[in-house]
């Protein structure tokens, strides 16, 4: 029996680490499309409901099946389900966009995970949860790099309302990690990204329509550094491939790997957003700019490290 665990283990990882692989750089081209969606004369707004609705629409039949007629669910847990489409989605995406507007989208996207370390410093302060020596040596290590990715040594210009975008998609990544650390209430993760979406998607239209959002958008080709594509090119690309696609096969990779090793494999969207954003959009980090990327990543992994180990009860979404 010890034996046939261990072989289907193994088989888990190597279905399951190519699948985490595909979804992190699924997510990471996110950031890249919708930057050349915002140059054209979109609206962060606009780029994000496109990009939640195409996604909610995908996802409607699998979460319908997901929940075979368990409607109770969504009831029970409709406080968990608001609190993941409107903050862990759709704050999430809606800030991460206003951020990649005005900034480089992998700097946008190294801000925003930094989340792990925002998650460590709450439990803190507001539950008393002292964190070990190698998680607050691993938030050093990580707040050392954002210093050095922000340029702040050199006195270079630094984008105060990117920044500020950043850190409120960090603040939504946040929210989803604490979501996700709590005890299995039934819901399948699948059920949870769709419903989240819709919501999401129908609270972004009502905001655009009131004119608390502001949405626009053009018709007009899009540029980007290959050449110019029509519109919906990367409205679908955003909806389909990193939302909905990535969210399935997060999902997918999650339930072989665990959510302790999935987290870490996760880390290859910066990776993925560095990569979609030389190739579409002509970005690149300058050295100091991606010695600080890396401390970052190295922050983050050791204080994913630091945490206790925990019953792999819960099955995470991705939250990007």
């Amino acid at each position: 029996m010890g034996d046939d665990t261990a072989v289907a283990r193994v088989r888990g990882v190597r279905l399951g680490l190519p699948l985490a692989i595909a979804a992190a750089f699924a997510f990471g081209m996110s950031g890249a499309w919708a930057r050349g969606l915002i140059d054209a004369g979109w609206t962060p707004g606009a780029a994000v409901t496109a990009r939640i609705w195409v996604a909610a629409l995908v996802l409607l039949i699998p979460t319908l099946l997901s929940l075979r007629g368990r409607w109770g669910l969504l009831r029970r847990n409709a406080g968990m389900i608001v609190a993941y489409g409107l903050l862990a989605v759709t704050a999430t995406q809606l800030f991460y966009f206003q951020a990649v507007a005005v900034m480089d989208v992998g700097l946008a996207l190294l801000i925003e995970y930094t989340a792990p370390v925002a998650v460590l410093l709450w439990l803190w302060v507001r539950r008393g949860e002292r964190p070990s020596r190698r998680s607050i040596l691993g938030a050093a290590i990580a707040f050392v790099g954002l210093v050095l990715m922000l340029d702040i040594l050199t006195g270079a210009a630094v984008n105060i309302a990117g920044i500020l975008w950043a850190l409120g998609a960090m603040v939504g990544a946040a929210t989803y990690f604490v979501l996700s650390a709590k005890a299995d209430t039934g819901l399948p993760p699948i059920a949870l990204a769709g419903s989240g979406l819709l919501l999401g998607a129908i609270g972004l239209t009502v905001a655009g329509a009131v004119g608390v959002l502001p949405i626009s958008w053009t018709t007009d080709d899009i540029a980007y550094r290959f050449g110019t594509v029509p519109w919906f090119v990367p409205v679908l690309a955003m909806g389909v491939l990193a939302t909905a696609l990535a969210y399935l096969l997060g999902i997918a990779s999650t339930r072989m790997l665990g959510s302790r090793l999935a987290s870490f494999v996760a880390l290859a969207e910066v990776v993925a957003a560095l990569l979609f954003g030389w190739l579409l959009l002509g970005q690149l980090p300058d050295l100091l700019q991606a010695l600080g990327g890396v401390l970052v990543l190295a922050g983050v992994v050791v204080v994913k490290l630091g945490e206790p180990a925990v019953p792999e009860f819960v099955e995470p979404v991705p939250a990007t």
